[in-house]
């Protein structure tokens, strides 16, 4: 036992009244501050005070009651703990209460109570001068933390001061401790007993299976259920290194408790192993020819995207090991990019798998999680494999434009080893830490932009572009595909509804306006409802009429011919004959189905006065018919741009009025004022209808240059040309892209004429024959090219002066 050590505390004390348990000298209690005096006392106290003496409370045991907190001082315990305040933790929900650790140092005894007010203070006595034992502080709070009923015990054995009285309450306790111990033994020796015995029969069960409880039989079922796992391992064709991994874990398996949280691990990671296709493959179908009559049958136009999958066929008949290809069609939506890939697999007799990748943007996605996490699985390319079972399937990677990042990591750059042929056959997920062949897979990525896609994922892939949809091709598709589907999925048949190509055409012009056919097919869906509602009440009417002429004689009917009331009148309406079969969809059908035309020819009625010019536009959605809109008053040489444009097609704009600034008088343009300083006093207001619509890209350029010399020279532009290109400060026009989809914007729109830079003429060999007849291209490589088309009579000498000086 160590040297004695007094502790002196002073002889007035705050004290702190608890419910919580009685603090005995030495041992360390956390109790609940959330009274209003106990409040005061921590405030005014602790947490204001700065000395020593401070953080040296009063503690009193109090009786159990939380609810007791009335304005008068309840009876104080005469015997209480000096403590001290170690650690005081504040919070505000639900309502303000604070949480101390405190530590009981001595005994002392109240003398009296000096104030009650906000907090009690008193006068004490120390009444023991004990030093901290270092075996004794455990049991301490173990006395001090007893349970409700032998709280009274706590408070003796508080009051008791003498070593004497001490021992006289504590050895009782003791004892009842102890034999409670001995008790316990006793009841846990049989139990050790019985398990070492089971310990011990447990391998003569695996040999001599006798039927027994359902304990016995769940655990040989498990075992079971190991050994065909281990089975499944050995006949497997995994590669080495899976193997011998696969090998270690089953080992590890046998060995660990079923209770232990790692065996459900451990199981579903080796039954991954076993299902995954490591050399299962399908054989493909190599018929070229009937390859070709599938695509065409599945799928009208696309005639690149055929072109290229025949091609693929054609090389693996030559070579039986070649690798997949990485393929990535972009085009607008509805253009029929997944159901493409899903006909390539149809086509070469492969198992196909979509993964929608939208959105994603956790890299676990792609390459699994660890093992080490809770709720860990394999990534979605793994998982795809075990789904389809067979290691050369056709994967789509579905919207990979559209992938996100987070702080769980970047899906993208996980992509880059997925779709990199001279990685890929050694792709390793994180959940299965070993590696797995993906060479053989055929993977197909769709997006309808390539802006979006990192140029490092982009560089691994082979782009196929694939446009809108020429009105032509619209009405094959609809007649060939859509009009079909539809009509089976409302289970209508040929002879119940006709819809011509004239009223198809019709749709397509008036009702919709997109690159794709998505919209379309849901018109088609609309037209075939409303006809369902028509023939399922001529059945209707049929049934009623059948049964009133069975039931009705001619004498019958000449009665009710002759007792004939307007209500009866009424009722024959009812039963009129159906309509005729079958219903034809004309327009005044179209009008009472789909309601008035969404989309009216306006193209001459916008160019109908100067300072306004037709532009091309291409969107993720397809080409688009854009118009540009200007007008000028007085004022002090500013140009306001509207219509929510980006940063280079502002530029654009600048561009477009410095180059007419500089050659105002080689076409003799001046401003209201006479002047050919288009600026001077001239304020300029260049609008882009469509202000809801974000436009960006310097394609604009030239028709931002036309629209402005419209203004200023007070002639119209043609109201049948549209113009794409990016222009100069010298006037030079230069390539744009998205050439084949403004193109078909243009025709659908029904305009005839388009000037394109002539670095673009090379994009018209992909313009459908048709379409090329009914448009006639200008190719210009400047300004004045462009400015000559645009207008009537052409540009540079025939301006009239009459014209210059009028005011719009």
């Amino acid at each position: 036992m160590s040297s004695v050590s007094p502790i002196q505390i002073p002889s007035r004390l705050p004290l702190l009244l608890t419910h919580e348990g009685v603090l005995l000298p030495g041992s360390t209690m956390r109790t609940s501050v959330d009274s209003a005096r106990n409040l005061q006392l921590v405030r005014s106290r602790l947490l204001k005070g700065t000395s020593l003496q401070s953080t040296i409370l009063g503690v009193i045991p109090n009786t159990p009651d939380p609810a007791s907190d009335t304005q008068d001082l309840p009876p104080l315990h005469r015997i209480g703990t000096a403590a001290l305040a170690v650690q005081v933790v504040g919070s505000n929900w639900p309502k303000p209460h604070y949480t101390l650790l405190i530590t009981g140092l001595c005994r002392f005894q109240i003398v009296q109570v000096l104030k009650e007010k906000p907090y009690p203070v008193a006068e004490v006595e120390q009444l023991d001068r004990l030093e901290e034992f270092p075996n004794t502080c455990k049991t301490r709070e173990e006395l001090g933390e007893l349970p409700e009923q032998f709280y009274k015990y706590a408070v003796q054995i508080l009051d008791a001061v003498s070593l004497e009285e001490r021992f006289k309450m504590t050895i009782p306790l003791l004892v009842r401790q102890i034999e409670g111990l001995k008790l316990l033994q006793k009841t846990r020796k049989p139990k050790q007993d019985d398990d070492k015995r089971v310990i011990a029969i447990r391998p003569i069960r695996r040999v001599t299976h006798v039927p027994g409880t359902l304990e016995d039989d769940d655990e040989d079922e498990d075992n079971d259920d190991i050994v065909m796992l281990e089975k499944k391992i050995q006949t497997s064709s995994m590669p080495e290194q899976a193997h011998k991994v696969c090998v270690k874990e089953i080992k590890r398996l046998k060995k660990m408790p079923q209770s232990m949280p790692e065996y459900a691990l451990t199981r579903n990671y080796l039954e991954l192993m076993v299902e995954l296709p490591w050399n299962k493959s399908t054989t493909d179908r190599l018929d070229i020819r009937a390859a070709r009559i599938l695509l065409d049958n599945d799928h009208y136009a696309m005639e690149k995207l055929k072109k290229r999958v025949l091609e693929y066929l054609a090389v693996r008949q030559l070579k039986n090991n070649l690798k997949g290809p990485i393929l990535c069609f972009v085009g607008p939506p509805g253009v029929g990019k997944t159901s493409v890939g899903r006909s390539v697999a149809k086509t070469l007799g492969r198992e196909f798998h979509r993964i929608a990748l939208g959105g994603v943007c956790d890299q676990s996605d792609i390459r699994g999680h660890r093992r080490t996490y809770v709720g860990s699985m394999p990534g979605r390319i793994i998982n795809g494999l075990k789904t389809v079972g067979v290691n050369n399937p056709v994967f789509l990677l579905d919207e990979v434009d559209k992938l996100g990042k987070s702080l769980q990591g970047d899906p993208a750059a996980a992509l880059l080893e997925v779709l990199d042929p001279e990685q890929n056959h050694n792709f390793t997920d994180h959940y299965l830490n070993v590696a797995f062949d993906l060479s053989q897979v055929l993977f197909i990525a769709t997006a309808n932009t390539t802006a979006t896609i990192p140029a490092a994922l982009l560089d691994r892939m082979e782009i196929i572009q694939v446009p809108g949809y020429t009105q032509e091709e619209k009405i094959e598709i609809a007649h060939r595909h859509l009009i079909p589907k539809q009509l089976e999925q409302h289970g209508l048949t040929p002879q119940q509804i006709q819809i011509p190509q004239v009223t198809t055409l019709d749709i397509i012009t008036r009702y919709t306006r997109e690159a794709g056919v998505r919209s379309l097919d849901r018109k088609f869906g609309a037209i075939c409802r409303a006809v369902a509602v028509k023939v399922a009440e001529g059945q209707h009417k049929e049934a009623k009429l059948e049964r009133s002429d069975a039931t009705e004689g001619e004498g019958c009917k000449e009665h009710i011919l002759e007792d004939a009331k307007p209500e009866s009148i009424n009722d024959a309406t009812d039963l009129a004959l159906p309509p005729e079969m079958p219903i034809l969809i004309d327009f005044h059908a179209l009008k009472d189905i789909l309601g008035p035309p969404m989309y009216e020819m306006e193209v001459s009625q916008r160019l109908s006065q100067p300072g306004v010019a037709i532009g091309l536009a291409w969107t993720p959605l397809g080409g688009e018919i854009m118009f540009v809109e200007a007008s000028r008053m007085d004022g002090e040489g500013q140009l306001t741009l509207t219509g929510q444009l980006g940063d280079i097609m502002k530029e654009s704009a600048h561009l477009a009025i410095s180059w007419l600034r500089s050659n105002a008088k080689k076409y003799q343009l001046t401003n209201a004022f006479g002047s050919f300083d288009l600026l001077d006093n001239t304020d300029i207001h260049l609008h882009f209808p469509a202000g809801a619509v974000m436009k960006d890209g310097p394609s604009a350029g030239v028709t931002i240059v036309t629209c402005l010399a419209s203004l200023f020279s007070g002639r119209l532009v043609r109201s049948d040309v549209a113009m794409t290109g990016e222009i100069t400060l010298r006037g030079l026009v230069l390539p744009v892209g998205g050439i084949k989809d403004k193109v078909l914007a243009a025709h659908r729109a029904g305009l005839k004429q388009i000037i394109i830079p002539r670095r673009n003429e090379k994009d018209l060999e992909g313009i459908p024959g048709n379409v090329r007849q009914d448009l006639s291209f200008v190719t210009a490589s400047c300004l004045d090219e462009v400015l000559d088309a645009a207008f009537d009579g052409g540009f540079t000498v025939k301006t009239r002066p009459g014209l210059l000086n009028s005011k719009l």
